[in-house]
């Protein structure tokens, strides 16, 4: 065997090792979700009850391996009625009636808000020195504003909730994304304390979660001669 071949070997090997170090990292992602919508309000109480269609736009802003900023634009179909509610809704508020509410609607709900990930491991595509893992669990937590197309109202918002996160490839990302809307408004579904139950703050006010599967595409690679970021 010639002298050169473990030498040239060690050098492919080193090369290889340098090329995985150096991936490009990306400081935007672009794309879009798909999912589901569940209304929390004044004619659903369920947690899953009468689901309607999710669907958002998604700009993210990568500050390093473990956080990020999300700009999302969504919009969730919602609907309900008061036919099948075991609580008792009077007809009217404004005096005593033993008559029933009946009420029914569907519309839709248009929501923009700004969003802090926090990942619980780094994220990246090759693992390198810096221990990065192509699936990462996260959490999330920011401010918004709602519109409803039902109630003609506009109510801000607290979105949080949990995602999972998977590279598929170096600038594909594939997710799971949950978030619960905390809403100071009680027009989404149209009605306003039915009941004459007023309050302040999230209390008795109308909320809904969304669940949906995203898909978002990298761009903008950093430099690659600048410092990376560490653990």
């Amino acid at each position: 065997m010639s002298p050169r071949l473990p030498f040239l070997a060690m050098l492919l090997a080193l090369a290889l090792a340098a090329r995985a170090q150096d991936d490009i990292e990306y400081r935007m992602e672009i794309g879009g979700g798909l999912g589901a919508g569940f209304g929390l309000n004044d004619t659903n109480y369920g947690f899953l009850g009468q689901p309607g269609v999710s669907a958002t736009a998604v700009l993210r802003r990568v500050v390093n391996p473990r956080s990020a900023f999300k700009l999302q634009l969504g919009y969730t179909t919602t609907k309900g009625d008061t036919y099948k509610m075991d609580d008792f809704q009077p007809a009217t508020t404004t005096g005593v009636s033993t008559d029933r509410l009946r009420y029914e609607f569907s519309g839709g709900l248009v929501a923009l808000g700004v969003l802090y990930e926090l990942h619980f491991l780094p994220y990246g595509y090759t693992a390198g020195y810096q221990g990065y893992k192509r699936l990462v669990p996260y959490m999330q937590i920011g401010l918004g504003g709602v519109y409803s197309t039902v109630g003609k109202s506009f109510a801000p918002e607290i979105p949080l909730g949990l995602g999972l996160k998977y590279k598929l490839s170096e600038r594909v990302n594939l997710g799971f994304d949950w978030q619960m809307h905390f809403t100071t408004g009680d027009k989404l579904d149209g009605l306003e304390a039915p009941q004459g139950i007023r309050s302040e703050g999230f209390k008795n006010k109308d909320h809904y979660h969304t669940a949906m599967l995203t898909l978002t595409y990298s761009f903008s690679p950093k430099c690659v001669t600048c410092n990376r970021d560490y653990r």
